[in-house]
């Protein structure tokens, strides 16, 4: 595209907008997000942006909900200022997990949201491994979908990984557990769950592997409140594993996940930074950034490059 590139901010995670501009040698783009008496926002755009392909970085982190509002506001206002092309950037897009009518009378919220970006004058949509893929068949626009894969196999690499077996914590995550087994060449277990009771607790009963006398590497798109992992850990050694360790792409650490994590048997926790943690650290977690992978999409989506070439 030869339009001007541009990345703006919102408020979620300016660190990882700015780590991103610098893989780019950019600079941020110069936004303001006002904040009425009234609790209402005003987004101004502070700049030329006449023409331009304008790249917003908004991930879904605390408050979510308002970090949403703004960013529709400022794709709004980035149209209204003649942008020849606006893609959000959701490191973490929000409401992943709501993608289906699994109760009666509830909204299917991803696909709102999906509706509210487009609305709002989206022409495209940048993020990282969606809760679930089929999300993107919920908008009209390109959706290009990153993986967190690369970055965290290029880190446990560094591990001796002789004896260990990939775990995933439920039959849902086998299939993606694969991307990791295909790329460290490692054997897989998956943890097998069952409810009991009215209480829709899973419970970890069977595991379907061999991870007696092996070091276990739990596997997951995302940690919410940690007591998946924490359970599935506590399994893992009572089945046998010499120890116990967790990889995964969206730290979303809320609730008591912290606390957990800290008081279980799992000796380190790989995650990436496409949520800010602030303050949520533990010697236990290890973040990557995920700066480098973004700047090279964004990128190669101004030039009209491949983003697939990234995998």
């Amino acid at each position: 595209m030869n339009a001007t590139l541009k990345i703006f901010a919102g408020s979620s995670h300016p660190e990882l907008a700015s780590a991103i501009c610098d893989h780019l040698d950019l600079p941020v783009g110069k936004s303001e997000v006002v904040r009425f008496a009234n609790e209402n926002l005003m987004v101004k755009i502070q700049e030329n942006v006449r023409e331009c392909d304008i790249f917003v970085v908004q991930t879904s982190a605390s408050p979510v909900n308002e970090g949403i509002l703004e960013l529709l506001i400022m794709i709004d206002a980035l149209k209204h200022a003649s942008a020849a092309r606006v893609t959000a950037v959701l490191p973490y897009f929000p409401y992943a997990r709501s993608d289906k009518k699994d109760k009666p009378r509830i909204s299917i919220t991803a696909r709102l949201m999906a509706d509210l970006l487009q609305a709002a004058g989206c022409d495209r949509v940048l993020t990282m491994d969606l809760h679930s893929p089929q999300i993107q068949g919920f908008f009209h626009v390109p959706v290009d979908q990153l993986v967190g894969a690369p970055i965290l196999c290029e880190h446990l690499r560094t591990w001796d990984l002789a004896n260990t077996v990939l775990v995933a914590g439920d039959a849902g995550e086998a299939k993606e557990l694969g991307r990791f087994a295909n790329r460290l060449n490692l054997p897989m277990a998956v943890v097998d769950k069952r409810r009991y009771g009215d209480d829709d607790r899973a419970v970890a009963a069977n595991i379907i592997g061999e991870v007696r006398g092996k070091h276990a590497l739990i596997v997951d798109d995302e940690i919410a409140t940690g007591g998946t992992i924490v359970e599935a850990a506590r399994f893992l050694e009572k089945e046998g594993a010499i120890s116990v360790n967790v990889a995964a792409t969206h730290a979303v650490f809320a609730g008591p996940a912290m606390d957990r994590i800290n008081a279980s048997n799992i000796r380190e926790v790989v995650v990436t930074d496409t949520i800010p943690l602030r303050g949520k650290t533990s010697d236990k977690v290890r973040i990557l950034s995920v700066g480098g992978i973004f700047a090279k999409a964004i990128r190669r989506i101004h030039d009209g490059d491949s983003v697939s070439d990234l995998f």
